[in-house]
């Protein structure tokens, strides 16, 4: 019964997650961090606590902000307290041909997340 509570909250967690993402509100991605949270990349390095992160997303929401963006969604798995997903994207900058990101989610926040990327400049 606990894995089904906690599959729902890491679902919810991911969820809201996703909309902030596409929606660009940095204060709702914020809010599924804390500044415990940490997010490990294998192109921009890591970040720890809740400004490094803004840091990041500022990064990414200016990119992903551009017009003509095209983002798929291709695998969600979500078991326990880790959700899983798997991605592709073009913007005007970068080919983003793989992409995964792995998530822990901790009493109804992001722990920790690693964000790998196959990432082909266009310029």
């Amino acid at each position: 019964m606990a894995s089904t509570s906690l599959s729902a909250t890491t679902e919810s967690v991911l969820d809201h997650h996703l909309d902030a993402f596409m929606d660009q509100n940095m204060d709702e991605m914020l809010a599924d961090y804390t500044d415990d949270s940490v997010v490990i990349t294998n192109t921009s390095g890591t970040f720890r606590g809740l400004d490094e992160i803004r840091t990041l997303f500022e990064g990414l929401f200016a990119e992903f902000g551009q017009g003509d963006v095209e983002f798929q969604l291709d695998t969600r798995v979500v078991e326990g307290d880790i959700a899983y997903i798997v991605w592709h994207a073009e913007t005007p900058d970068n080919s983003y041909e793989f992409a995964t990101d792995t998530f822990h989610v901790h009493d109804g926040a992001i722990s920790t997340q690693t964000l790998g990327a196959v990432v082909t400049s266009k310029r």
